[in-house]
């Protein structure tokens, strides 16, 4: 049962420590989940480690992780070779995708070679829920701000731009994050976007920015954009928890 409109939760969260697994779901990608409307059966939930060059851990992680919540997992990588002979069709045999975060950089350009994007739109107008955290929330917009290249962080511009904004990720937990979002979007280097702290997400239908949404007391959302002075204006969203 797909979405009624092509829906992206982007987040700088949805994932908790487990107790008897590595990982275990946080709720706003329990919320993700639940988006697609899924009933009477497991949801397909397809996990995308690409950002972190599709880690063996990860993965199993993340099988563990499902089984506990009581998905039917799959995964999609592309190191050595893509593990599925057709990709855009095992996309739309799912009810959500989840991009795990690491190097956006690389995630971005792995993604291109192989025709990633182009079959990720294919499900996402499908109706296939998009959903990840940090590199996984950056790659649907024009870009953001990342770490791929060293410690200082720097813009990165060729998202997908499914969505039309830029995207700011651990925008309450590392130092860099807010300055430099707010600097790119004022000199213009990035339009105006959302950014998330640790543990907040934001609702797309379509591509239009609908809800944003907290798992942790006190994380918020902000819409970011250049004043008329050519300062950058940051709003805080109302945001609801989904705990």
């Amino acid at each position: 049962m797909p979405a009624e409109t092509p829906t992206i939760l982007a987040t700088s969260g949805g994932i908790d420590h487990g107790t008897r697994t590595r990982w275990s779901v946080g709720p706003l990608t329990h919320h993700a989940v639940d988006l697609s409307g899924v009933t009477g059966r497991a949801p397909r939930v397809c996990y995308l480690g690409t950002a972190t060059g599709d880690a063996a851990d990860g993965i199993r992680n993340f099988y563990d992780m499902a089984q506990q919540a009581g998905w039917h997992g799959s995964h999609l990588q592309l190191f050595t070779m893509p593990n599925v002979e057709d990709i855009t069709a095992h996309l739309l045999e799912q009810d959500v995708v989840w991009v795990f975060g690491g190097s956006v950089a690389g995630l971005l350009a792995m993604w291109e070679l192989h025709g990633i994007g182009e079959a990720m739109r294919t499900a996402w107008q499908a109706g296939v829920v998009l959903t990840g955290v940090s590199a996984g929330s950056i790659c649907w917009h024009l870009g953001g701000t990342t770490d791929s290249f060293g410690p200082d962080l720097r813009p990165i511009t060729n998202g997908l731009g499914f969505l039309p904004f830029s995207n700011g990720v651990h925008y309450d937990s590392e130092p860099q994050r807010r300055p430099l979002f707010q600097s790119l979007v004022a000199s213009g280097g990035l339009p105006a976007g959302y950014a998330t702290d640790d543990g907040a997400g934001v609702l797309y239908r379509g591509t239009e920015m609908v809800e944003a949404l907290s798992e942790h007391p006190g994380a918020r959302a902000y819409f970011v954009e250049r004043g008329p002075d050519g300062t950058a204006v940051e709003t805080p969203l109302e945001t609801r928890s989904v705990r």
